[in-house]
């Protein structure tokens, strides 16, 4: 049961086959004996009485598709009754009085919250070793990390702890995991998703999505977390759409673009051969190759790490111990309460990210470094729209490896911003994209580890994307195999 769909799961509940209040005790049993460290907070009591909640509805005859289906949160969305920590000492044992939007809609749709899920402090990071509560394994092979920041949401989807998982993308952090653990994970064009009641990171690339087994079940997610929201300025208003509305479609003719710059130095081989080998898929399918060119790529890397660590710097400075979260024990006056909270509360590289982003926002080197970036963003923008003149979606690695040691790269900051040299340029555009199983390669250790294979696609075309994914899925297996002992 544990390892179905979303689609396999809703249908069951609806013919009655199995209770929600089943389900969730099936998966709660699965988390409390997981060692993957992927949950920060369960709370049964809470999820059974949503799972009661669902089955009263159901026995009602109300219909809808994620009625009683079970999902667990990234723990940046603030939710009533679990805590909602960011992964963070600041905000251990806070408790929100609300609940984020996202959380809220999927309240509405009927699903049953199963816990909040671990990340990287703050999402801050690309391997979920940042974390307060430690690290989160790669249920594939658990000496491996599962990619960040929502290192614990692809986890717990692929180590069958929850069927479906919310997370967050500022530079990569869904598709990212999502790739490293071979499941299939959304990143909405930016303001598709409400961000209010989301912890807020950088606020011109923050964006929540969902991760789940496969395309399918990503679009009957979005169809629920999407629409305009007033208490977010930065949500757009469009008419609702039905996300699974061109799973069917045929994808003979579609145009690929594949830029030249994802495929050279720094690619691993083993990567490399299975994105060539999903891209030949496509072709088999009847799509047409077209090689393009996205000359911007490396800069995305000083770029993002301009710009999100300088929003960092400013949505952080609230986090001062005197309204809520933690508090320095000892302290002299004011200002040493702010210096000892802070400097106790955050974790090392949230330091190093608001040092970097206060600098660059400082007086004297807010136009050399701040502004110079927002320029090369708008240039890194123009790129993709270029790109799209000549094909219908641009496709190639998420990560230029598998996942890696966990630790090995713990001392390395640098090495850690560049698994993300891929993904950084769609979120600085706004852009929506995805990830999806495509192969494995073996890593440092000759250990089976997942490659994902990245779609990216205009704005607003997030249909498209999953269609363009389901038709991958239809013709192979990779989203379907499970890690070992599953």
């Amino acid at each position: 049961m544990h390892t179905k769909t979303l689609k396999q799961l809703s249908g069951l509940l609806k013919d009655k086959k199995i209770s929600a209040t089943e389900l969730a005790q099936i998966f709660l049993t699965r988390i409390q004996q997981s060692d993957l460290n992927a949950f920060t907070s369960v709370e049964p009591d809470l999820t059974l009485a949503q799972a009661k909640a669902a089955d009263a509805r159901i026995a009602a005859g109300e219909a809808g598709d994620l009625i009683g289906v079970p999902i667990a949160h990234k723990d940046i969305f603030v939710t009533r009754g679990w805590k909602s920590t960011a992964g963070s000492k600041m905000l251990a044992n806070y408790r929100s009085p609300f609940d984020a939007t996202v959380v809220d809609q999927f309240r509405k749709a009927g699903m049953v919250t199963l816990g909040k899920l671990n990340c990287d402090e703050f999402a801050m990071g690309s391997a979920n070793e940042n974390s307060f509560f430690g690290a989160v394994k790669n249920p594939w092979d658990k000496t491996a990390v599962p990619g960040g920041s929502s290192g614990g949401s692809a986890a717990a989807v692929a180590g069958a702890l929850a069927p479906a998982a919310t997370g967050t993308d500022t530079g990569g952090s869904i598709r990212q995991p999502a790739a490293l653990c071979g499941v299939t994970g959304i990143k909405p064009t930016y303001g598709r998703v409400s961000r209010f009641g989301m912890i807020a990171f950088a606020s011109s690339l923050d964006q929540g999505g969902p991760i789940a087994h496969n395309a399918e079940d990503c679009a009957m997610l979005l169809n629920a977390m999407t629409g305009f929201d007033e208490k977010d300025s930065t949500s757009i208003e469009r008419p609702v759409e039905d996300f699974s509305s061109q799973l069917q479609q045929s994808i003979k003719g579609l145009k690929i673009g594949v830029p030249k710059e994802y495929f050279g130095k720094g690619l691993a081989s083993d990567v490399e051969a299975a994105i060539h080998a999903a891209l030949h898929e496509y072709e088999k399918c009847g799509a047409t190759l077209v090689d393009i060119s996205l000359p911007k790529t490396e800069l995305s890397i000083p770029v993002y790490y301009v710009i999100a660590p300088a929003e960092a710097s400013s949505n952080l400075s609230r986090f001062d111990g005197v309204r809520y979260g933690y508090r320095a024990p000892e302290y002299t006056d004011l200002s040493d309460m702010y210096r000892k909270t802070r400097s106790q509360g955050f974790g090392d590289e949230v330091k190093r990210r608001i040092l970097v982003g206060a600098y660059v926002l400082s007086h004297g080197y807010y136009d050399a470094y701040y502004l110079q970036a927002q320029k090369i963003r708008r240039l890194i923008a123009q790129d993709f729209q270029q790109a799209f003149t000549q094909c219908d979606v641009i496709m190639g690695p998420v990560a230029p490896t598998v996942a890696w040691d966990l630790g090995s790269k713990a001392n390395d900051p640098l090495a850690n911003y560049l698994a993300d040299i891929y993904t950084l340029s769609t979120s600085l555009a706004g852009l929506p994209g995805m990830s999806i199983p495509c192969g494995f390669g073996v890593g440092d250790k000759n250990a089976q580890r997942p490659v994902g294979l990245q779609l990216i696609g205009n704005y607003f075309e997030e249909a498209k994307l999953l269609g363009i994914a389901h038709q991958f899925q239809l013709a192979t297996d990779w989203h379907t195999r499970h890690p070992a002992g599953i």
